[in-house]
């Protein structure tokens, strides 16, 4: 193997470890705040997706013109299934772990029982936008840009959800429910209404990595599950409820993929993966930034 095919790997590794990042966020979020794994989580990107490719087929517009009112559209998603959904499985007495994991469960098969219903299996895919089909040469590695974007796209948000949490009241309102959902009554924090507005900002960012997709990946009603189970290892290999684990451990996944790849066939690339979190739960059963 040559040194420019080596750069070429880890580049498309580190930058779609960058968009697994972004998947993966909003459902480490979502646990840190409630302890609550969504299981539709994998849906509400493909609805986002749906959404982006609709939007920009009724308006012509750039999927990076749209992107605003899809993020827009999947946080009221979020707080709506969390209003709909999941604030009355919480409520449930007895083995309500498993009673969320059947309700999120199930509004995974619905969303995606909805969505073949009225778009049919065909795959579908944006033919035309302003990234599409481009790539950036440096040295003889070629980027494709719609990655590229995703990238910064990816680094960006990451940039605004530390700035979010650590400079507002609302980041310090979701910081004091995540450490004590009991004590915040207290001090006057509804905490259904964090919690709903948690919902909402980590489906946001799953919309957004949703449109970031929809630029280059064929759009179909099981693209979730695809993505999905990408981003529990990520949020498990990082660290449940660690935000900024997700994005190192999305990273990690989008090098060892790409890496896997390269030594084994493309329909084998997600072996190294799952061997690298087998590995790290074994040896460390809380994620590289977890706590138990």
């Amino acid at each position: 193997m040559t040194t420019q095919a080596l750069f070429q790997v880890l580049a498309s590794g580190l930058l779609m470890g960058l968009i697994y990042a972004l998947i993966a966020v909003g459902l480490s979020l979502i646990f840190g705040l409630m302890d609550v794994v969504n299981f539709a989580h994998g849906e509400f990107l493909m609805v986002a997706m749906y959404a982006t490719f609709g939007l920009v087929f009724l308006t012509a517009f750039d999927p990076i013109i749209v992107a605003p009112l899809v993020v827009g559209l999947m946080f009221c998603v979020g707080a709506f299934a969390y209003a709909g959904v999941v604030r009355h499985a919480m409520r449930v007495k007895a083995n309500s772990g498993m009673v969320q994991i059947f309700a999120t469960f199930g509004l995974a098969i619905l969303i995606q029982g909805v969505m073949q219903y009225f778009f049919t299996p065909d795959y579908r895919s944006i033919q035309a936008s302003w990234l599409g089909g481009k790539t950036l040469d440096i040295a003889g590695v070629f980027l494709p840009w719609p990655q590229i974007f995703g990238g910064f796209v990816s680094i960006a948000a990451f940039g605004g959800l530390y700035l979010l949490m650590s400079r507002t009241d609302f980041g310090k309102a979701l910081e004091a429910t995540r450490e004590d959902q009991g004590a915040v009554a207290l001090v006057g924090i509804d905490r259904n209404k964090v919690f709903a507005l948690g919902w909402g900002l980590g489906s946001a960012l799953v919309g957004l990595a949703g449109v970031v997709l929809a630029i280059f990946y064929y759009i179909h009603p099981q693209v979730g599950g695809t993505f999905g189970t990408i981003a529990y290892v990520t949020v498990a290999l990082g660290g449940f409820g660690s935000v900024f684990g997700a994005l190192i451990a999305g990273i990690i996944v989008g090098l060892v993929e790409a890496l896997t790849a390269m030594l084994l066939p493309p329909a084998l690339k997600s072996i190294g993966v799952y061997a690298l979190y087998l590995a790290v739960v074994f040896a460390r059963p809380s994620g590289l930034f977890g706590k138990l």
